[in-house]
């Protein structure tokens, strides 16, 4: 008897040690999902040194995206979701960091065959993220959409949390300052991997890094 008495406390607390591990586990996930990368600050005006091509009849929307970024598969989706509602109202651009020393083909990854497939959207290489040091993105997700006289519109994320798509303040507010000019909102987080490890902190690259299987 009380050795099956003791086998069940032993069987109990088990349980409760695997569960309170489940549980923080769990927390820790879900407080990472939460967090938002680095929100850079693009220049109120669009940077005279860039090479990217704007559009003087339409909006433009630059997107920097890491091409190894489990994250950035939601940004991708929700960006094919606000072109349908948009085409012929902004010009679309998304730019794919390559870091230094890296082979031709690095960027090339099913993200950058995801965005090439949405109608309106040009993809091109970053290479060692100039254009996204003149921009002033930080995390792979983020846009800055410019008029067509050059000024800042926006500035975010498209997606309400890492790695997860629905609806979200930064797509309706693109989509209301192209549709009105007008949005509630200018500004939102970036929930994504650092672009760049210079621009990284220790949790989000181990985080991603996990991901990404290095």
């Amino acid at each position: 008897m009380k050795s099956t008495q003791r086998s069940r406390i032993l069987l109990l607390l088990a349980c409760v040690v695997w569960l309170s591990s489940v549980g923080y586990g769990l927390s820790l996930v879900w407080g990472f999902e939460n967090s938002p990368g680095r929100t850079g600050t693009p220049p109120a005006n669009w940077p005279n040194n860039s090479e990217i091509e704007r559009d003087a009849k339409l909006p433009t929307l630059v997107l920097f995206i890491h091409p190894h970024c489990p994250c950035s598969r939601a940004t991708i989706g929700e960006l094919a979701v606000l072109m349908t509602h948009s085409q012929g109202l902004v010009n679309a651009k998304a730019l794919f960091v390559k870091p230094a020393d890296f082979g031709d083909a690095w960027e090339k990854t099913d993200l950058w065959s995801s965005a090439s497939e949405i109608p309106g959207v040009s993809v091109t290489a970053d290479d060692q993220g100039v254009e996204a040091r003149r921009f002033g993105s930080e995390t792979s997700g983020q846009i800055a959409l410019y008029s067509a006289a050059g000024q800042l519109l926006f500035s975010g994320g498209i997606t309400g949390s890492r790695g997860h798509s629905g609806d979200n303040d930064g797509r309706t507010a693109i989509l209301s300052l192209l549709a009105t000019g007008k949005s509630a909102k200018t500004q939102t987080a970036v929930f994504g991997c650092p672009l760049v490890k210079e621009t990284s902190n220790k949790e989000s690259e181990e985080f991603c890094d996990e991901l990404h299987g290095n």
